[in-house]
């Protein structure tokens, strides 16, 4: 999980793609059914009209479909655009030019933080998930780290076309759009660069048909052109707000609220919360020396999402002392008048004075406990019953 990328529209990646030398099919941006019509025609032929969204699943949602003029590809615009697609309204579409496919192939690098370098993947499987592919075709996927320091050297270029069976046409420019891509995600300060599918057409050529540029956001001073692609209005408004204010936030799909002070105590309680049989809602960093205003805000954005049915406090108290966080939960609660459960778990620098000023003072909503495993149990028991 990152806190701190930007993810592009498949358009916007696309442009910045060709910039490298990657080769993509004609296309243009409409917002309405006319611009989508009006864009068909302009591209003539068969066309593909494709929802963008900042989320994976379009197609089996229903947000592509292939037309083969004017009049059909507004018809499919008018159903497209408002789609709502895993909680992304679909507000832009784009209307790509047709080729006439011979293979679909997947080639994504992304950072591995667990080796410290640039991982490439390909697999001869594209279309699909690369993760259906991983679980049903383990051996159908390439996977080559690159050192940093000398960048992608010829020799794993061609380990990668001959290890996945590659030749003639498909051999060379698959090789090309690997070295272009290498470049692309040095060049872009990326932390993925997707295409799936890559294709290789029928008369051999290979293109980039669909896309997905994530770049790291500590590197947007180095690409202003990059941030003001930036879509605030398609931003969570939960996220937005977060990081407004400061705090850690990224919206998930559970039930349970969390919130803890620390990046590496929140990635734990969430691997505790579903150990427990629960589902995080978010990841919530308060950070060291929150105040009560701090987390008086936290709690109002973890509890402002509709799903959240019970809220998980997990604080480990070092510079910032247990004591002093239960007067701010307490002064927090107050503030905002929250009613949903939430469960506490105060560990480290006077704990124990926390646990009684809060066992002393707190309102019926809010509940102690000791260990992050049993916090964990009660949030989850608490959420299955519906904030109860």
């Amino acid at each position: 999980m990152r806190e701190s990328d930007l993810d592009l529209y498949e358009y916007q990646g696309k442009e910045l793609l060709r910039g490298y030398d990657l080769e993509t099919l004609p296309g243009i941006v409409a917002g309405t059914p006319e611009e989508a019509a009006r864009a068909a025609e302009t591209l003539g032929g068969t066309v593909a009209v494709k929802a963008q969204v900042l989320i994976g699943g379009r197609g089996k949602a229903g947000g592509i479909a292939v037309v083969h003029n004017a009049r059909e590809a507004e018809e499919a615009a008018e159903r497209i655009l408002g789609m709502d697609i895993r909680g992304h309204t679909v507000r832009r579409v784009y209307v790509e030019g047709g080729a006439e496919i011979e293979k679909e192939y997947y080639l994504s690098i992304t950072v591995d933080r667990a080796a410290k370098k640039p991982l490439i993947l390909f697999s001869t499987e594209g279309g699909v998930d690369i993760e259906e592919v991983a679980e049903t075709k383990p051996g159908a996927i390439v996977r080559t780290h690159v050192d940093p320091l000398l960048g992608l050297l010829p020799y794993q270029v061609r380990e990668i076309v001959f290890a996945a069976g590659l030749s003639g046409d498909a051999a060379k420019g698959v090789g090309r759009t690997l070295n272009n891509l290498y470049k692309a995600f040095e060049g872009l300060d990326a932390s993925l660069v997707e295409i799936n599918p890559l294709v290789l057409t029928k008369d051999g050529r290979v293109l980039t048909l669909d896309s997905k540029v994530t770049v790291d956001d500590s590197s947007l001073y180095r690409h202003k052109d990059i941030a003001e692609l930036h879509d605030v209005e398609a931003a969570d408004p939960q996220e937005q707000r977060a990081q407004e204010v400061g705090l850690q936030y990224v919206k998930l799909d559970g039930n349970v609220g969390i919130l803890g002070n620390g990046a590496g105590l929140v990635m734990s309680t969430l691997d505790v919360v579903a150990q427990a049989g629960g589902e995080p809602a978010n990841f919530c960093d308060v950070g060291g020396g929150a105040d009560a205003e701090k987390i008086s805000t936290a709690l109002d954005i973890v509890t402002s999402n509709e799903q959240v049915e019970s809220v998980l406090f997990n604080i480990f108290g070092g510079i910032t002392r247990g004591d002093e966080v239960a007067r701010g939960l307490l002064s927090a609660i107050e503030k905002t008048g929250i009613e949903l459960p939430i469960v506490v778990r105060l560990d480290g620098t006077n704990a124990e004075e926390g646990r009684r000023i809060l066992a002393e003072n707190t309102p019926e909503n809010v509940h102690t406990e000791e260990t992050m495993l049993d916090a964990a149990r009660r949030a989850v028991e608490l959420a299955r019953d519906g904030g109860r």
